[in-house]
């Protein structure tokens, strides 16, 4: 039995750039040196994309589950048998239905331990919903399955580490969901993500405010002094190295974000501008403080590029990667747990 890694690959929306960036990112078969690519979807389906973008033509091992999977090949498992009528650069209620079907049989699988990590094409948030998907998106679905009380939304770039407080919900709702405990919450995932998944001992967390200049002392609102400040000051006093609230223009003009391993932010767009801005190519959107790995590329369905080749690959690349990485960590995490004499040579490893 080998104990190479399983990366599962959801296709996400047919008719968006999910297949393109799938197939760019495993036309190198090189990858199979460090993991073994399972997608789930249809066979038709990718010639079919295959076709449209004039890609090189490249073979599948089809298969009926993980355990039949070819460690030297690229494997598929086909998830319905019907054949799919594809609009690329259309919403519409198909490309949501088989969306849904691939992710519902990867998910089904991840649960199993069938498949190490789960690496999520992009979905249309609104064509996927129906009666056995009533989320915002893939990370509260996931959260759901395995049945976790909190999660984070945790973008991974090059430079920054940045996870936010209030994900999916309106502006108009987020003052009142930014809560000690929440922040609480966040900071505790964060904090032991960068630990174990990122081998960072001692994380330096900074915490950005709710307001323009972080309340100002109170002018401008009172959450900071009332909310984030007690909350850093409880994360501090639980061991964790937590620090602000700062202002976030400022805090990202003066790239004070490079003296800080992960950067806390109360909202999504206030963490998510600046971040796509650093890291738009090559940022991954990974779901941390769960038992399974999830990563996924940090851009959507992009219908308007569909069927063009022009789709970047590398965030999804990125995204394999990293999902390996972090599977690879936990390891040695549990092996270091079953057999503490090797912490020394593992804990100079991680310096």
């Amino acid at each position: 039995m080998s104990d190479k890694i399983k990366v599962g690959i959801s296709i996400g929306d047919v008719n968006g750039i999910g297949l393109e960036i799938i197939i760019k990112a495993l036309a190198d078969h090189a990858i199979l040196e460090y993991f073994t690519p399972i997608v789930y979807g249809h066979t038709r389906v990718v010639s079919f994309h295959r076709k449209a973008l004039s890609l090189p033509e490249y073979n599948f091992n089809v298969i009926n589950n993980p355990a039949q999977a070819n460690h030297q090949r690229l494997n598929m498992i086909n998830c319905w048998e019907e054949d799919v009528k594809i609009d690329l650069g259309v919403a519409n209620e198909t490309g949501g239905k088989y969306a849904l079907l691939s992710l519902e049989r990867a998910m089904s699988d991840l649960l199993l331990g069938s498949i190490d990590a789960l690496v999520t094409a992009p979905i249309n948030k609104h064509t996927i919903q129906n009666e056995n998907f009533n989320f915002p998106g893939h990370t509260e679905y996931i959260q759901s399955k395995v049945k976790a009380q909190d999660s984070l939304m945790f973008l991974i770039g090059e430079d920054v580490k940045l996870g936010v407080v209030t994900g999916h919900i309106p502006v108009a709702e987020v003052a009142k969901s930014v809560t000690k405990e929440k922040i609480l919450s966040k900071l505790h995932l964060m904090n032991e993500s960068l630990k174990n998944d990122f081998w960072i001992q001692k994380p330096k967390i900074a915490v950005l405010g709710l307001n323009p200049h972080a309340g100002d002392n109170g002018l401008i609102g009172k959450e900071e002094q009332q909310t984030i400040i007690p909350a850093i000051e409880e994360a501090n006093n639980n061991g964790i190295f937590a620090f602000g609230p700062f202002a976030a223009d400022g805090f990202f003009a003066n790239n004070a974000y490079l003296k800080f391993d992960g950067v806390l932010a109360m909202y999504h767009d206030q963490g998510l501008i600046p971040f796509k801005h650093m890291a738009f190519h090559n940022g991954v959107n990974y779901t941390a403080g769960l038992p399974v790995v999830r990563t996924s590329p940090d851009h959507g369905t992009g219908y308007d590029i569909a069927g063009k080749n022009v789709a970047s690959e590398t965030s999804f690349r990125e995204a394999l990667f990293l999902a390996v990485n972090v599977v690879k960590r936990r390891r040695e995490n549990a092996e270091l747990a079953a057999n503490p004499l090797k912490i020394t040579r593992l804990s100079k490893d991680r310096d």
